[in-house]
């Protein structure tokens, strides 16, 4: 009898712990919205996330896409970090285009302009910092692949931002580039990444250091490219790429909520 008791005891405990884990996820559950926001004289077109019950002023993220373009898996990031209690903006630089072969992707990349990229970056911060329910103070960006590399160029070009993740994204090599960067970075790549030498990665961080900057790397050493996505069915390494998740997620905690 008393061993009846205890096992139904742990059923409750177990049922309530279920129970509060539905409802924090729940209370930040976020309907994506598509929206349009003006960069120069053009329109830009995006996927908003906005939690459903969160209140007050909340901190804010771009999200930035691999050059496959705005695909349902950057989505997907996009809600589940929105799911967490940030406004989040999963832009589309390639205008409605998604590439379904490398050779597509790679042609919309090098058709995207370097200018109307930046413009169209920033853009997105300032369509982010002038909603009601964004803290202007404590936007981020987070990108992967091409997309890490255009966060790395956001940050560099909006003192602004407060943080900014790169996963195994191009970094810039010049110094004197980095004097406007003011977020702090948190990068992850690769060991075996051949586009993106772990070195060059590690070089960044200490430049960084010197100038008086927060930056951290880290480096899995036996991943290559996007490791983090799944659809990359020669590369994807799911161990890392849940380590790499939690990496990112507390540091945006960190740097954002507090």
């Amino acid at each position: 009898m008393e061993y009846k008791k205890n096992v139904m005891r742990k059923l409750g405990i177990i049922s309530l712990l279920i129970a509060s884990a539905l409802l924090t996820t729940a209370a930040f559950a976020a309907t994506p919205q598509p929206v349009t926001y003006k960069s120069g004289a053009d329109s830009v077109p995006g996927i908003l996330y906005v939690p459903d019950r969160a209140k007050g002023k909340l901190p804010a993220i771009v999200v930035i896409h691999e050059w496959w373009g705005l695909n349902d898996w950057v989505k997907e990031q996009a809600s589940k970090l929105a799911d967490q209690g940030y406004v989040t903006l999963a832009m589309d630089l390639y205008r409605g285009k998604v590439a379904s072969s490398p050779d597509e992707a790679h042609e919309l990349m090098r058709g995207l302009p370097d200018d109307r990229a930046l413009r169209d970056l920033r853009a997105a911060v300032a369509f982010l910092a002038a909603r009601k329910d964004v803290d202007a103070k404590r936007i981020g960006a987070i990108g992967w692949c091409m997309g890490g590399g255009k966060a790395a160029l956001l940050a560099a070009n909006e003192p602004s931002l407060r943080a900014v993740v790169v996963n195994y994204g191009s970094l810039p090599a010049d110094a004197t580039s980095l004097k406007g960067w003011n977020a702090a970075m948190l990068g992850l790549f690769g060991g075996k990444d051949r586009g993106i030498p772990p070195e060059s990665a590690h070089q960044f961080e200490a430049t960084m250091k010197k100038l008086g900057k927060y930056a951290e790397v880290h480096v899995y050493p036996d991943a290559g490219h996007a490791f983090e996505n799944p659809n990359n069915k020669a590369g994807y390494r799911a161990d890392d790429a849940a380590d790499a998740w939690k990496r990112l997620t507390d540091f945006f905690a960190a740097k954002l909520k507090h």
